[in-house]
């Protein structure tokens, strides 16, 4: 039982660590001198070492991805502290289901971002060539079903002595 709870736990902060590298990291759309993600775009000025960023549009979808994004970080800490707050105070044999619930929530919250900028993001960046996602997008897409994976893990799980 405590190797599954370790297992769990560390499914959980996995998953935690991929929410923060993927929101805060600079490399969700990378081009030819250029860096783009959640918050700031950045493109090269002469040299290639030397970056200038400034802040990324006020448009609509970019700010719904932010704050879902914001939202999947905050439901699954949520979900990590309830966790181990059941985890004391659960009858024996009881579910976790409100630490399962708050997961799955993460889950969901980081896949509408990821997919809201998937459709949104041709628009944004039509004057730029030569543009792929980058190493964060890809975390975000690889936290979702970590997300939910780890939340119907604690549905199922039962709490024993």
């Amino acid at each position: 039982m405590l190797l599954l709870l370790l297992v769990i736990i560390v499914l959980h902060v996995a998953v935690l660590v991929l929410l923060f590298v993927s929101t805060i990291v600079s490399q969700w759309l990378i081009g030819t001198g250029h860096m783009t993600d959640l918050w700031q775009n950045c493109t090269t000025l002469g040299s290639p070492s030397s970056f200038h960023c400034f802040p990324s549009s006020t448009n609509e979808w970019l700010q719904s991805v932010q704050a879902m994004m914001v939202l999947a970080i905050i439901f699954s800490v949520l979900s990590l502290f309830l966790f181990f707050c059941q985890l004391f105070t659960l009858t024996k044999g009881g579910r976790f289901y409100l630490t399962g619930i708050f997961q799955i929530l993460a889950g969901l919250c980081v896949m509408s971002g990821a997919a809201i900028y998937t459709v949104r993001h041709p628009e944004w960046h039509t004057h730029l060539e030569n543009t792929s996602y980058g190493f964060t997008y890809f975390l975000s897409w690889v936290a979702f079903p970590l997300a939910v994976i780890s939340g119907v893990i604690y549905v199922i799980l039962r709490k024993r002595e």
